[in-house]
């Protein structure tokens, strides 16, 4: 199942790196980027969720939220290591990733798994799918949501 921009984004309600409940209901009236990734502190994820830190002073009012299956303490020690300063996720069961069509069969060095599929969604201000982008590269996610605020 994929997702398609005009569709209702699926709910959100999870907790951050502080133990917080997070929904995506509470961003209504906002634009916000949703991002999901494999592992906190490893090289992509990395890269990708430092990009995002560096263009929050080019994003306005859109909020960010970072995704992944990681506990909130290890969130909290990469969003801590990297100075994040957005909300980072725990979906430790996945579910919130494969309503968003995310998780999904992995390869890697001869070894399948089951995973998250690194993707972002720019979500309106009405709770609605404005871009989906699957398969997103860590480095062009920062590039695309600069994009699509643009046009």
């Amino acid at each position: 199942m994929t997702l398609s921009p005009g569709d209702k984004a699926p709910a959100i309600n999870l907790l951050d790196q502080h133990e917080n409940k997070v929904k995506l209901s509470s961003f209504k009236g906002r634009k916000v980027l949703v991002y999901f990734y494999p592992k906190a502190d490893t090289p992509g994820c990395t890269t990708q969720s430092c990009a995002l830190r560096d263009v929050l002073g080019e994003i306005g009012d859109t909020a960010v939220l970072g995704i992944s299956p990681d506990l909130p303490a290890k969130q909290l020690k990469f969003d801590e290591k990297y100075s994040l300063g957005f909300p980072l996720l725990s979906d430790a069961d996945h579910a919130v990733a494969e309503a968003y069509g995310v998780w999904g069969e992995k390869k890697n060095y001869g070894r399948t798994y089951m995973g998250i599929i690194r993707s972002a969604f720019l979500i309106d201000e009405k709770g609605k799918l404005a871009e989906v982008w699957y398969k997103i590269s860590p480095a062009d996610t920062p590039k695309k949501l600069l994009a699509a605020l643009a046009s």
